[in-house]
């Protein structure tokens, strides 16, 4: 059996194994590359190529064969895809705002540490330069002194 038989229709319509089988054979490594060319990571293309197989053997009695099985097959594919980017764009909107969330306020909703202004950031970054040029000229000994007193905190001990 091939794929340009004319009682094809027919055959995957009744869900004949055999039909069923030289579709998926046919268009298998079509479906995986359209996929992974919408943009999807190997691992959830493949998932999305299985979906549309499993979709397609189950809606298999609806074909009707009015047009090309590729064409139908793709369409079932095209709908996966948007299912999935819909499912990529959850997941990634609550992950990311939850770890923000996470990262920067405390159980009672108050900032861990509050944002700095512009005009802070820019001075600290200045002054953090100017240090680093001063302690290059420093012997080792009393730059990790320094260090250790001044920005970790540590007593004289």
């Amino acid at each position: 059996m091939s794929i340009d038989d004319p009682q094809l229709a027919a055959r995957i319509r009744k869900g004949d194994p055999e039909a069923l089988e030289v579709v998926v054979h046919t268009y298998l490594h079509q479906v995986l590359r359209a996929a992974r060319g919408a943009g999807l990571d190997p691992q959830r293309a493949e998932e999305v190529t299985q979906d549309t197989f499993t979709t397609f053997i189950e809606k298999a009695s609806q074909f009707e064969g009015r047009s090309h099985v590729r064409t139908w097959l793709f369409g079932v594919l095209y709908k996966k895809i948007a299912e999935a980017r819909r499912q990529l764009q959850r997941e990634g909107k609550t992950d990311v705002i939850e770890d923000i969330v996470e990262q920067r306020f405390d159980s009672n909703g108050s900032w861990l540490r509050p944002p700095q202004s512009l005009d802070a950031a820019l001075y600290s970054g200045e002054i953090r330069l100017l240090l680093e040029s001063c302690l290059d000229a420093v012997p080792t000994q009393q730059r990790m002194a320094f260090v250790l007193r001044e920005v970790e905190g540590f007593t004289t001990d």
